[in-house]
């Protein structure tokens, strides 16, 4: 973690939360009523992470994935994923040139700051794998040859409810390749005529502008990850995640990598707040969409009416926080 000397210090953390409240507004902008979201995924963006919505059709989601990459100045493309849909068409692939006599790789959709993956969860599974070595390395190798991705590069990832015709439910180990899930949901109704007329000419994402470059996004990056990390703050989230593997409603609890995920979207909350260390509040506002997806019910539980967000919050009320006397 770390060390306190080479946290930022605080002009550092209120540049990083001014322009991450620029960003946020202008997103607003387009995606009405819906700060908490766009927060989520600003925090997604800035812990280089990936965002999952989980959502109906018509609330937004690529609208908000568009309005994301518009804002920072970001190249971006949209996957439509489909049954047919194979892994090449995500990924890329190599073609023989009969011109040159030599194999060259075609780039896929994949190679992009930004890549919408609509509704993920309608391809096989087969097809939903070609994202995991992506999203995790952020490369893609093909025939032995590595290819990396552009830097910024987040993966926004749509699906609609598992029990929607022709839906495939996501993998263990592609959720757990999310940073966060959480859904857009519709709009209040005061935000629904605001976004009537904010559309009345046209498509609002194409009227917005970049308010961040890519210098901004990666200094932002690097500035979140150094925000400092105590010891106590470090043991309550180890004891957080762990607690959720003791649950008798979860059949698989919280992995490590989960403890990392929630750090990493912790610190970037907490630049966001303007603040260069870790409290407990931080881990609190992330620790549900973090968490949540990451935790398997038994049978039992589901029929009862538990989800993973309810256990989660059962175990934040149930951890002794660490006080302001015991972080100095």
């Amino acid at each position: 973690m770390t060390d306190v000397a080479t946290a930022p210090d605080p002009s550092q953390v209120e540049w990083f939360a001014g322009r991450f409240e620029e960003a946020s507004q202008n997103i607003e902008r387009v995606i009405r009523g819906k700060r908490d979201v766009i927060h989520l995924a600003l925090v997604c963006l800035f812990a280089e992470g990936h965002l999952l919505l989980e959502d109906v059709p018509g609330t937004g989601k690529t609208s908000l994935a568009r309005a994301l990459a518009t804002s920072i100045g970001a190249s971006w493309n949209r996957v439509q994923f489909t049954p047919d849909l194979l892994p090449s068409d995500v990924t890329g692939v190599t073609i023989y040139n009969q011109a040159t006599q030599s194999f060259q790789f075609h780039h896929g959709p994949v190679f992009a700051n930004i890549i919408l993956g609509d509704e993920i969860n309608r391809a096989s599974p087969k097809t939903q794998a070609a994202l995991l070595e992506v999203m995790e390395e952020q490369q893609i190798t093909v025939d032995g040859v590595s290819h990396p991705v552009p830097r910024p590069f987040m993966v926004i990832a749509t699906q609609n409810p598992v029990d929607m015709d022709g839906t495939y439910q996501l993998p263990e180990a592609q959720l757990d390749r999310f940073l966060i899930r959480t859904a857009v949901g519709y709009p209040g109704v005061d935000a629904e005529v605001d976004m009537i007329y904010t559309h009345r000419l046209g498509n609002a994402v194409d009227h917005l502008n970049a308010v961040l470059s890519a210098e901004h996004v990666a200094a932002m990056i690097g500035l979140a990850s150094s925000i400092y990390v105590a010891p106590e703050i470090a043991r309550y989230v180890a004891t957080v995640c762990a607690a959720t593997r003791t649950l008798p409603q979860a059949r698989l609890g919280a992995s490590p990598r989960a403890s990392l995920a929630l750090i990493r979207a912790s610190r970037a909350q907490a630049a966001s707040a303007g603040r260069r260390s870790l409290l407990p509040e931080d881990i609190k506002a992330v620790a549900v969409p973090v968490l949540a997806h990451r935790l398997l019910l038994t049978p039992e539980a589901e029929t009862q009416g538990y989800t993973g967000a309810r256990l989660v919050e059962q175990v934040l009320d149930a951890t002794a926080v660490p006080t302001s006397a015991s972080l100095g």
